[in-house]
């Protein structure tokens, strides 16, 4: 089995963390697969992704993190993409992670940030494979909220947003997708949390997945409202309450017998 993740004859960068089993004979742990947003990396502002790898997997998760085509240390230009790139990487990610040994297939969750947690809610929307999802300050209308982020009136064929040259192409292809009806597809479980102090994205979206989400027949839904909290929650106080409240949902949702396991981990 090869250790790369090829999306496209295009490498994308990736990193893995595996808890400590004390037990007897082969583990199988869940995964949790973290979708950055939009510009960011595997790691995160402020090292969000990699301290929040790092607490989950004392829980018994196992943690995939990577960069989407473009961003990080992976291969391609991110403005190529069109926000459909962005779900078929998702994919492909979960068919490796799901083909890693010690890894329980039929246990997949997604966690995404801001564009990222639009990307986690639009793959999920048709891929069984996940059973739960988790947004933290995610867009809720994609082409609006990263139109307004990197200043696009219509007229520019290429924006230079911080080092990226965001093609027209790219924003146009936000406007044929819609988390906020795709979550009401999705037959698992799904927690939404955001930052009352968000400057970026409003947390009133978290509010409105969680009242969309609600009229599914299928799928539990949480909401978790921090109080002053920032887009990346890159206070110690913010970062704790997102990691604890991440936490305890997921030992919550995630099937008995994997609850079993993972006491046997931790």
């Amino acid at each position: 089995m090869s250790d790369c993740i090829w999306w496209k004859r295009k490498k994308l960068a990736h990193t893995i963390h595996f808890p400590k089993w004390t037990g007897e004979g082969e583990k199988k742990f869940p995964l949790i697969i973290i979708c950055h947003g939009f510009t960011s990396t595997r790691i995160g502002v402020d090292r969000l992704f990699v301290k929040s790898a790092q607490a989950l997997v004392k829980l018994g998760f196992a943690v995939l993190r990577f960069d989407y085509a473009g961003c990080g240390e992976s291969e391609g230009e991110y403005g190529d993409n069109e926000f459909t790139c962005f779900i078929d990487q998702t994919k492909e990610v979960i068919s490796f992670g799901s083909r890693l040994p010690y890894v329980d297939q039929n246990s997949i969750i997604l966690i995404g940030h801001s564009l990222g947690g639009a990307v986690a809610v639009c793959t999920v929307a048709d891929d069984e494979r996940v059973k739960n999802v988790i947004t933290w300050s995610a867009v809720g209308n994609p082409f609006a909220d990263i139109k307004e982020i990197v200043g696009y009136n219509g007229e520019q064929p290429v924006i230079d947003h911080l080092g990226y040259a965001i093609t027209e192409e790219f924003l146009l292809s936000l406007q044929s997708y819609s988390p906020l009806e795709d979550i009401r597809h999705f037959r698992g479980n799904a927690l939404f949390i955001h930052g009352t102090g968000d400057p970026v994205i409003s947390s009133k979206y978290c509010a409105h997945f969680f009242e969309k989400s609600r009229k599914r027949k299928k799928g539990e839904s949480s909401i978790v409202l921090i109080e002053g909290a920032n887009h990346t929650f890159s206070s110690i106080v913010h970062f704790d309450k997102l990691i604890s409240s991440t936490s305890e949902w997921l030992l919550k949702n995630v099937n008995e017998s994997v609850q079993n396991n993972l006491k046997k981990s931790v």
